[in-house]
């Protein structure tokens, strides 16, 4: 790695800690990639080879890793989603599902005793949503599942 690398890499930490720490608030690509002091596209195609994922996919699994963790804590699913700072119940849901493989209505209502007795950084691993579970590649070696192609309708 050369110097321009390593110097690319800390900008990056810098806008993957803005997502860390400001996730409830509207975060969109050109705020986190002003932090970076990058281009929105270079901050997109870099942020993804470095971390294997896109910026909005990273906002939105820290998004849902929280809200996890608010119902365990017994958090109705509405308030947990206006926390994380989501705007949308519908689209909070459908992405939760989506990275959990559960509603969060479904979620909330189970027992999580094991997380429980966990110590809070083993739990926040464990816990942690996977990006096999959105079908998606990343450069950790994660295998890319394709949906399922609707079949055609001949005229």
């Amino acid at each position: 790695m050369d110097p321009q690398d390593l110097a690319n890499l800390a900008h990056l930490r810098r806008a993957r800690d803005l997502i860390d720490r400001e996730y409830a608030r509207p975060l969109d690509v050109p705020t986190m990639a002003r932090r970076a002091l990058m281009s929105p596209a270079h901050f997109s195609r870099q942020f993804r080879a470095a971390y294997g994922e896109t910026p909005y996919n990273y906002l939105m699994t820290r998004r849902i890793e929280r809200a996890m963790a608010l119902l365990r804590a017994g958090l109705g699913v509405t308030d947990a989603c206006m926390v994380v700072g989501s705007t949308s119940l519908g689209s909070f849901s459908s992405r939760f599902t989506e990275l959990v493989g559960e509603t969060p209505s479904a979620y909330r209502s189970r027992e999580h005793h094991a997380v429980t007795a966990m110590p809070a950084c083993v739990a926040k691993v464990d816990t942690r949503p996977r990006p096999e579970a959105r079908g998606e590649t990343s450069r950790a070696g994660f295998e890319k599942r394709s949906r399922p192609r609707p079949p055609s309708v001949a005229a």
